[in-house]
């Protein structure tokens, strides 16, 4: 079966290439456990496999034989703009792959949308002063989830999408809010339906600590697969870890290494695994 790196060559490398295309992984973490590295690490060495051969072979080193780089990375932000995305993987990432991969990743910012029934004011998130004619586009404008899926039908297809983040839709479900949780649920299950026919990969980001356990398993339920991102205690120091909860036609491979986590560590070169937990 063909293989969409998820641009960790460890990771890539056990579970024979990467995701089988028309997945949807859902990446949950505890807070600085490295949900956020393994997105732009992911976005970023995707990117790189187009611009930069060279680098792309230091950093991530040869291909799986069934495995092959999307065509486009797309990076899709409720709050943040490009230059804060840009700012933040820059803090994480060395120079030279940002320069050369940063280019390649196409950005999507829905901030105008998420925040503009909000108290927030404009000149915080907004690049340019509001226009009469900008008020009026502000009232006539989709609603969140229709941009949204407005820009995955446009660039979901065969391509890697990075959704930044979940949590921050939760944060405005609730009797009060513009969404409802059923939104925040068939949002997960139309991403799956759609993944399918666009035979991509879509990493959704989620902050483990905002929802409860019964919304957490509708989510896992509604996806093909789930990173969870956690820190564990080992002696005096604390570790990240990755496990793999569930991947639909992917943890049989990893069952059979009997890998039970992954231990990582993040550096200039990314989010990275540096050795793996196995039982016997």
């Amino acid at each position: 079966m063909s293989r969409i790196p998820f641009g960790i060559r460890q990771l890539d490398t056990t579970i024979q290439g990467g995701a089988p295309p028309g997945s949807v992984v859902l990446l949950a973490g505890e807070g600085g456990a490295g949900s956020r590295e393994f997105m732009y690490t992911s976005a970023l060495l995707n990117a790189l496999a187009r611009t930069d051969e060279d680098l792309y072979d230091l950093y991530y080193g040869d291909l799986a034989p069934n495995a092959a780089p999307p065509e486009e990375v797309h990076y899709l932000s409720f709050t943040a703009g490009r230059r804060q995305f840009a700012e933040e993987v820059s803090l994480t990432m060395d120079d030279e792959i940002v320069d050369a991969g940063l280019d390649a990743v196409t950005f999507h910012d829905l901030s105008d949308r998420y925040f503009h029934q909000s108290p927030v004011p404009r000149e915080w998130y907004a690049e340019q002063s509001a226009t009469i004619k900008d008020l009026r586009a502000r009232q006539e404008r989709e609603d969140i989830l229709g941009s949204m899926g407005d820009i995955l039908g446009q660039h979901a297809s065969g391509n890697l999408v990075v959704v930044d983040s979940l949590t921050d839709l939760v944060s405005t479900a609730g009797p009060d809010q513009s969404l409802e949780w059923s939104d925040i649920a068939f949002l997960v299950k139309g991403l799956m339906k759609g993944a399918s026919a666009w035979n991509g990969l879509i990493l959704v980001s989620l902050n483990r600590e905002t929802v409860t356990d019964t919304e957490y398993g509708q989510l896992v339920d509604g996806v093909t697969g789930t990173f969870e991102f956690q820190w564990a205690s080992g002696g005096s120091t604390r570790d990240r870890t990755l496990v793999v909860k569930q991947f639909r036609g992917v943890l049989s491979q990893i069952a059979d290494e009997d890998i039970v986590q992954f231990e990582t560590e993040i550096s200039e070169d990314g989010f990275d695994i540096s050795d793996v937990r196995k039982i016997r």
